[in-house]
C-alpha cells in the first residue's frame, strides 16, 4: 500500500483507541458520540482507500509466508 493508505490506517486505529480509552472517563456524552461518529467515517474511508490502492506485488500464494517458508529450505 502507499504511505497515505498506511498513514490512514494507523490514524484510524490511533483515533479509535483513543476513543476507546476516552470512554472509560467522564468526558460527555454529546462529545462522545460525536467522537464515534467521527470515528465511523474514519472506518469507512480507511476501508475505501485501501481498497481502490493501485498495489502490486509479485508474490504468488506457492510463496505462502515469506518467514515461514515450506518446501523451499
Amino acid at each position: 500500500m502507499k504511505n497515505s493508505a498506511i498513514f490512514l490506517v494507523l490514524f484510524t486505529t490511533v483515533f479509535l483507541l483513543v476513543l476507546t480509552i476516552l470512554g472509560f472517563t467522564k468526558i460527555g456524552f454529546s462529545w462522545g458520540g460525536v467522537l464515534t461518529v467521527i470515528g465511523q467515517l474514519l472506518v469507512v474511508l480507511m476501508v475505501y482507500k485501501v481498497l481502490l490502492d493501485h498495489y502490486t506485488t509479485n508474490k504468488t500464494f506457492e510463496d505462502f509466508y515469506e518467514d515461514f517458508p515450506i518446501g523451499r529450505e
